[in-house]
């Protein structure tokens, strides 16, 4: 590392559980986050402020006036502008070394297919049950790390699924893919500021502990926060043997 890195990321160096080989191991790592809206937001920043050296950002939508409430990393002044790109510029403004590449795309199976491969470890910022099966999917198929997180109204979840561990189930053992239920969006239902970005904090503080190694993660748990009571509530969750996404994978692992 340059002094100039020794400098920036001081305080998580100073971090027994980070220390200088997690850090080196940020920066040569590649997230990809799919979603640069609220829960994008702060995750895309906090990836970008702690050093991950290459980060990907994907989303297919616009800046608009309505966003500005919750989604941190977006200003009035890019009212209009594609979401991944202004993600890309929030970081920069902050942390210019890190690597930063902005999707201005749909989140489709084939472009997931192609970047998860490339990726070490996926965030899930998405608002559709389709694009969480399909992140979900590639992350199986490919063998990655998947962090997903959800938030509305005065709710939000996140959890980690992990293929590297043989008990950690994926979002499909918790969530099947053939599972009926009214998708809610912000745009209807609402959403408390705040919670969108305690869940995207989580799903970065996530990301970075299995990036840099410090110390176990959330696989086999589901943590779920009522932020009108502020309780937090947790769930364990165990791999399904007849999921339909992972089983045939973990049989022969």
């Amino acid at each position: 590392m340059t002094d100039d890195q020794l400098l920036r990321y001081s305080r998580h160096i100073l971090l027994d559980e980070v220390g200088i080989e997690g850090q080196q191991r940020l920066l040569a790592a590649h997230a990809l986050v799919i979603g640069a809206g609220g829960l994008g937001s702060p995750v895309a920043l906090y990836l970008g402020t702690a050093g991950v050296g290459r980060i990907t950002l994907v989303d297919h939508d616009t800046v608009d006036l309505t966003n500005l409430q919750r989604q941190i990393a977006h200003n009035l002044a890019r009212v209009g502008s594609p979401k991944a790109e202004s993600a890309r510029q929030a970081i920069a403004a902050i942390n210019p070394e890190i690597e930063v590449h902005a999707v201005n795309a749909r989140a489709d199976a084939a472009l997931l297919d192609a970047l998860v491969a490339q990726a070490d470890v996926v965030l899930d910022c998405c608002d559709n049950f389709a694009t969480r099966q399909a992140i979900n999917a590639a992350c199986v198929r490919h063998g990655k790390p998947l962090v997903s997180g959800a938030a509305i109204r005065f709710d939000g979840q996140v959890a980690v699924f992990d293929p590297a561990d043989p008990a950690s189930p994926c979002y499909a053992c918790i969530f099947p893919p053939d599972l009926e239920f009214e998708e809610t969006r912000c745009a209807v239902m609402g959403v408390f500021a705040p919670m969108v970005g305690i869940i995207g904090a989580m799903q970065a503080a996530e990301a970075l502990k299995l990036l840099s190694g410090a110390g176990p993660s959330l696989a086999g748990r589901l943590l779920m926060l009522d932020g009108r009571a502020m309780e937090w509530n947790e769930m364990k969750v165990p791999r399904n043997p007849q999921c339909p996404v992972c089983a045939a994978r973990a049989a022969s692992t």
